[in-house]
């Protein structure tokens, strides 16, 4: 199984599309931020089909230092949340 990183990605899209990679580079740049600053401020972004990106709350915890086998408190965070849609669901099975 091969690993697509951001370079693969590009080459493929330009490939299918016939686009710049430095257009098709800037596209997917500016969909990240987009995204990054939407569900900063609390919202929840869904590409249909695709799925939907959103904070979660994750609540305090106790846990266990590999280590020194001591217990530590993990605080309270707010953490990004993708879920697959039904379309990409389906493609995977």
């Amino acid at each position: 199984m091969a690993n697509v990183n951001k370079d693969s990605l590009i080459s493929s899209i330009s490939a299918i599309t016939e686009l710049s990679k430095k257009d098709i580079e800037l596209t997917i740049e500016t969909m990240t931020d987009v995204i990054t600053k939407s569900i900063r401020s609390g919202d929840k972004v869904t590409l249909t089909g695709f799925g939907t990106f959103r904070v979660s709350d994750r609540a305090a915890r106790e846990g266990i230092n590999p280590q020194t086998k001591e217990k530590i408190q993990i605080p309270a965070m707010k953490v990004p949340k993708f879920t697959a849609g039904k379309t990409l669901k389906e493609a995977v099975r």
